[in-house]
């Protein structure tokens, strides 16, 4: 009898570490990052930023280092930390945490406990009955499948990619919303900007218009000349209205991102739209790989997909269920617990697919056409990230040429009003001319602004290509 119990005992042993053993197969493939030949240098780049390019790149700096205006740098802060898109994403990778968990317990034995018991009140006529007729047990039970080729563990290593997946989504959130709330405040900025001019323009026009009225009213200039100066001057007012309009719709749109409700936005810094600094440094194109949040989320995704391979593959392979339980009973308290009442039992469960009509070929051929695809949208996503970048650094190379020819037809048109001006008030010219060059200034000092602000945007956009902003 002893050496029956060793020979199970060690049999049991055995089985134990051939189980252990088996646990640690592993029937998927390993992840392998797909090559990708980036370029040496990014196009748009000019010769000091190709010669700086093993300097550290603004992507690598903070939104503090590299957006300075302080009214600006308040607001990214403020959205940062309000924003309701940034508090879905955070509350996407908590989501994503319990899945994981709830995915993971899967590999391991589940234990359960539960007791029963049964009593009645028997009536004396049924007899001599000394005591109630009563039962009552304890049991503990176990359910296991040893996870042989690595399904469950594959199935878990998908849901912790797809954590790590949110992550970085999240991560990506925070690029784009410094990037919006950024440029949302120069879209401000430019609005201020453009009204002031306006007002500007208005005053002006206003005492010109004062001066033709007291030439038309002393018979020195015609009345058509009151006219045209009247015209002049509510082209401009009509366009206060309108900016007005447009600067509170803005302010509406910066409180959303900030988690406001719709409100002003306080504002008294100048000089907002000053040109962006040149050799922004922009380090080399292979830093894409591994700081722009949308291409690791891509490759999340990838890892997750050859996960899949594993899973697919898991499912041609036998699996084992193995379910045990052990209890006590009894039918009154003192004999529940008795040696003599216990009872133990366990069972194994061994399935092995033979004939599933394609299915399951089928599906490991679907996982794998998965990962091909999202391979191929892993480069799409890393040659959409080189384009974002060289276009920010054409843009911001063109507009600050646009916005130095624009600034000198600013100065040219002023001087031309001055002596447009001068000519009206000699008698040597007519009003038109004062109204042609007048208007000619206020659009090109409008367009002035607009280049400015393109130009200062080139740099968020920029920052947002390099994938700056999430650290």
């Amino acid at each position: 009898m002893k050496s029956t119990r060793q020979k199970v005992t060690f049999q049991l042993a055995a089985g134990a570490i051939t189980m252990a053993l088996l646990a640690g197969c592993n029937v998927g493939p390993k992840y392998k990052r797909p090559a990708y030949q980036a370029p040496e240098a990014f196009r748009g780049a000019d010769e000091a930023q190709i010669a700086t390019n093993a300097q550290a790149s603004i992507g690598d700096k903070t939104w503090s280092e590299v957006f300075q205006e302080p009214e600006l740098q308040a607001l990214i802060k403020e959205a940062l930390g309000n924003s309701f898109d940034v508090r879905i994403a955070a509350q996407r990778i908590l989501e994503q945490q319990s899945q994981v968990k709830i995915t993971r317990a899967g590999q391991f034995p589940q234990v359960t406990a539960g007791g029963s018991a049964i009593g009645a009140d028997i009536p004396s006529s049924f007899g001599d009955i000394t005591s109630p007729l009563s039962f009552g047990g304890f049991n503990l039970g176990a359910t296991w499948t040893p996870d042989f080729w690595g399904l469950y563990r594959k199935q878990t290593e998908v849901q912790r990619a797809q954590l790590l997946g949110q992550q970085w989504a999240e991560r990506a959130v925070r690029v784009t919303l410094v990037q919006q709330i950024s440029g949302a405040y120069l879209q401000l900025r430019a609005y201020d900007r453009q009204l002031e001019i306006t007002k500007q323009t208005v005053k002006t026009r206003e005492d010109s218009l004062k001066l033709t009225e007291r030439l038309t009213q002393g018979g020195s200039a015609p009345l058509s000349d009151q006219r045209q100066a009247e015209q002049l001057l509510y082209t401009a007012t009509a366009q206060i209205p309108l900016l007005e309009q447009q600067i509170e719709q803005q302010e509406n749109a910066i409180s959303i991102l900030l988690g406001r409700n719709p409100g002003p936005i306080a504002r008294h810094a100048d000089n907002v739209l000053a040109p962006v600094p040149q050799d922004t440094p922009v380090g080399v194109p292979s830093q894409l790989l591994e700081r722009r949040p949308d291409i690791q989320q891509a490759e999340a995704q990838l890892i997750a997909a050859n996960a899949q391979i594993g899973i697919a593959r898991a499912q041609f392979f036998p699996q084992l269920s193995i379910t045990g339980s052990a209890g006590v009973g009894g039918d009154s308290f003192g004999s529940i617990f008795s040696t003599n009442s216990k009872t133990i039992y366990g069972m194994g469960t061994l399935t092995q697919p033979l004939f599933m009509g394609g299915k399951l070929k089928g599906q490991l051929q679907l996982s794998k056409q998965q990962q091909e695809e999202l391979v191929i949208s892993y480069q799409k996503s890393i040659a959409g990230a080189l384009r974002d970048v060289s276009n920010a650094l054409i843009a911001m190379n063109k507009t600050r040429a646009s916005r130095e020819q624009q600034q000198k037809l600013v100065a040219s048109a002023q001087d031309a009003v001055r002596l447009a001006r001068m000519r009206y008030q000699g008698g040597a010219a007519g009003y038109l001319e004062v109204l042609t060059n007048d208007a000619n200034l206020y659009s090109s000092q409008l367009n002035l602004v607009t280049a400015q602000q393109n130009e200062a945007l080139t740099l968020v956009q920029l920052y947002a290509a390099l994938g700056g902003g999430w650290k």
